[in-house]
């Protein structure tokens, strides 16, 4: 994964605030993830909505938004795929 220009930089979730599920890329169980949340197209991080296709990085990670799911798209570090 190439570095992101314009990604914010999230920080870790805080469970006090409203955050959507996070699954893995090519998970099997993403699906049973998606039921978490049926009919959602926002995701939430720490309280803040982001529209479906929105990036963000939290530590060392890009998150994208699909279907009211975070999922991990793989690392931001250029170095590191």
């Amino acid at each position: 994964m190439t570095m992101r220009v314009g990604v914010p930089k999230v920080g870790a979730m805080d469970p006090e605030l409203r955050n959507s599920p996070v699954a893995e890329e090519l998970d099997e169980e993403s699906d049973t993830v998606r039921l978490q949340v049926p009919g959602e197209v926002l995701c939430w991080f720490n309280g803040q909505p982001y529209a479906h296709g929105a990036c963000v990085q939290s530590g060392s990670q890009v998150l994208m938004c699909r279907d009211g799911v975070w999922v991990d798209i793989g690392s931001a570090d250029p170095r590191n795929p």
